[in-house]
């Protein structure tokens, strides 16, 4: 893909500091700070509908940071988003399982792309009938808005923990690291502004996140082509809220574009764009919304890769799809 979207977008010298994405931050952490200080004692719900906003918008941020974003020293990034309103996701590990998503030719592999959310089929069937349904529902729109953060953060911890439990000090450190960010919140939550730890991790935090799943509900599907597996949404209210990664191709194509950039190289080439990931394009979330509310998008179980244990990934499966593809064009002797 990267040849053809070399074609698509010009390039443009990042600067030292990318100063709407540092004012983008702080407005995010003063807007949490301003609804538990001064909305919260007069109007709890508007507060907590705030505070959702912010945990939210800091998801995105923290997307955009680990990309490279908005200096050059990936220290000074991390500290920026230090402080995990939204309290589940260790930086470290997120940047790392993210990093190798963005690997597009082994993009839905269940075991090869850290944000799947496919199943492998011999996988899938010696869980419990009650797990499976879960993770049905979890493919519908509705379900992936009021269940998805609850079923990927279980997963996600008990993963890690396995892991440290077996020695790996990377993800450890990582979770220490992530404690030190989260006790400062917690104390300022509690103690700062008066709200009990139960209510903001029922509201802002799991709002927070199932906002963001809105955007993930469908950002990837299989398809032969990698090209293919990656969404674009032309148009909705909630850009701003998602860093403009409703442009999820574009940004798939050139990762290291800031968020405020997308849009403008979408702008330009939409056409290029649209044939380049093969007519995979929603107008807008609401039309997802019609189609999937309560009937799954896609299936549980990947429809092509990791039938049984020895079955190879994505990267595999296409390798030997182009082998096939040159042999069959190869003139009879």
């Amino acid at each position: 893909m990267a040849p053809c979207m070399d074609r698509i977008g010009r390039k443009s010298r990042k600067p030292s500091v990318e100063w709407p994405t540092v004012v983008l931050i702080v407005f995010c952490y003063g807007t949490w700070a301003a609804a538990g200080l001064w909305v919260w004692p007069s109007l709890p719900v508007v507060a907590l509908l705030l505070m959702a906003f912010a945990v939210a918008l800091q998801s995105s941020l923290i997307h955009e940071v680990l990309h490279g974003h908005p200096t050059r020293n990936a220290l000074a990034n991390e500290a920026l988003v230090f402080f995990p309103l939204g309290l589940a996701w260790p930086y470290r590990r997120y940047k790392t399982l993210h990093l190798r998503h963005h690997a597009d030719e082994r993009l839905t592999d269940p075991f090869d792309d850290p944000e799947s959310y496919y199943q492998a089929l011999w996988r899938h069937e010696a869980m419990p009938g009650w797990l499976r349904l879960l993770l049905r529902v979890n493919n519908t729109m509705v379900g992936r808005f009021v269940i998805g953060p609850w079923l990927s953060v279980i997963g996600f911890v008990a993963g890690d923990a396995r892991q440290m439990l077996a020695g790996d000090r990377a993800i450890r450190q990582a979770w220490m690291l992530h404690v030190a960010g989260v006790l400062p919140v917690l104390a300022v939550v509690a103690w700062g502004f008066g709200i009990p730890l139960w209510l903001y991790v029922l509201v802002p935090a799991w709002l927070g996140q199932s906002m963001i799943a809105i955007r993930t509900f469908a950002e990837h599907q299989w398809s032969d082509a990698p090209e293919g597996r990656t969404v674009i949404v032309e148009k909705t209210p909630l850009s701003f809220l998602f860093l403009n990664n409703n442009l999820h191709f574009v940004h798939h194509a050139r990762p290291t574009a800031a968020w405020y950039e997308l849009p403008r190289l979408f702008r330009e080439r939409r056409d290029e764009w649209v044939r380049a990931n093969n007519g995979y394009v929603f107008p807008n979330y609401l039309a997802m919304l019609k189609a999937w509310a309560f009937r799954p998008k896609e299936p549980v179980v990947h429809p092509v890769l990791r039938a049984t244990p020895e079955c190879g990934g994505a990267a595999a499966w296409q390798a030997k799809r182009q082998a096939d593809q040159a042999q069959a064009v190869q003139p009879a002797e």
